[in-house]
């Protein structure tokens, strides 16, 4: 009598385990990371900050990185500094989905800056892409902002030096057809 209990007692348990194991494989929707590295799911895609980080335009990677800056853009004004933002994005459903196109980093006094536009020369840069096919990563492995050292296209920052001071500084990521924004504490 006690050995099928036993069996009864050991099979009961391990059709539980099994079944909250089950449970547990279900991923939450994550919108908010407090430190970069964090996948955020805004809309139908996945966002992941790289790095990000002051630009020395005296630098010889970072120039690389200021390639084609707009003429009225280019001179920084005493108490500016650029910084930039490292993205991927990652499509892990089975349709295309646009990737998003508005971005803005915001400090904690709700100061808010949007990007810097950099043209089609600049191999770093951010570009939304209106069809981002399933299973595809931007930027592309092979592509100049994939091969780098950081594997993320820019977002191009010109924000004030005392805002460096104002942290944590939140970068806002909008979903294309607007939804829940996107937000993560940039490690400055």
């Amino acid at each position: 009598m006690i050995q099928p209990l036993r069996t009864l007692i050991l099979a009961t348990a391990a059709t539980a385990s099994l079944f909250a194991v089950g449970c547990g494989n279900k991923e939450d929707v994550v919108t908010e990371g407090k430190t970069e590295g964090i996948y955020l799911d805004v809309g139908e895609l996945k966002y992941q900050v790289q790095i990000s980080r002051q630009l020395n335009p005296y630098d010889t990677e970072d120039k690389e990185y200021l390639t084609a800056v707009p003429v009225g853009q280019r001179i920084l004004k005493p108490g500016e500094t650029w910084f930039g933002v490292f993205m991927r994005v990652q499509n892990d459903t089975e349709l295309p989905h646009p990737s998003a196109r508005e971005f803005e980093i915001e400090d904690t006094q709700g100061e808010k800056f949007r990007p810097v536009p950099l043209p089609l020369v600049n191999g770093y840069a951010y570009r939304p892409n209106p069809s981002v096919l399933p299973s595809q990563v931007l930027p592309k492995p092979n592509s100049t902002a994939g091969f780098g050292s950081t594997r993320g296209s820019l977002l191009l920052f010109k924000l004030k030096t005392s805002t460096l001071a104002l942290r944590p500084l939140v970068l806002k990521i909008t979903p294309p057809g607007g939804g829940t924004k996107g937000e993560v504490d940039l490690d400055v």
